[in-house]
């Protein structure tokens, strides 16, 4: 799946499930980074579309790269969106860590399944264990289904905690006297 958004569906199950333990920003940074290489591939006709950026050792390093440039633009993004009454919002280095290599990881198992061209064990094996085991509609399917499900996880915990009653305000009030 070079340059898909179907990747997005597995991360917003995560952020759904995680919230504030997950960044949807970082993840989404990681898939970017994966398929760079790719891309490169498929405009230049030069390397394997699923080359090195599609091994465990590719993924790897793609996630550290993903983890120390996503979590200062995420921290940016953030600090545009974010209304200025609120304390700012930052992405924990550990929460983008989490999120990148999900996502490097997580790439490498989806595409796993229907790119031949794609050999996760390189360069000690050519092995492809999950080749074809899903059929390619099915794996865009289940990417469909899971970003479905997470967005409407995401939603409906949002929807329910802004319904619960906040707790009084515990901050001493000042006086001017």
């Amino acid at each position: 799946m070079p340059v898909t958004p179907f990747h997005l569906g597995v991360g917003l199950v995560a952020k759904a499930l995680l919230r504030g333990s997950f960044s949807l920003m970082v993840f989404a940074w990681s898939q970017v980074l994966m398929d760079l290489q790719p891309i490169i591939a498929l405009t230049t006709g030069k390397g394997e579309v699923h080359g090195w950026s599609h091994t465990w050792i590719g993924a790897i390093a793609i996630g550290a790269v993903a983890t120390v440039t996503g979590k200062p633009l995420a921290d940016w993004v953030l600090r545009l969106v974010a209304p200025r009454t609120k304390a700012a919002v930052r992405v924990s280095w550990w929460v983008a860590a989490g999120s990148a290599f999900f996502g490097t990881l997580s790439h490498i198992v989806l595409d796993g399944f229907m790119h031949s061209d794609l050999h996760p064990f390189a360069p000690w094996s050519e092995t492809q264990p999950w080749l074809g085991s899903i059929s390619y509609g099915g794996v865009y399917l289940l990417c469909v289904v899971l970003g479905t499900l997470g967005a409407a996880g995401w939603i409906a915990v949002t929807w329910w905690r802004s319904r619960s009653p906040k707790p009084p305000n515990t901050t001493p009030a000042t006086s001017s006297d």
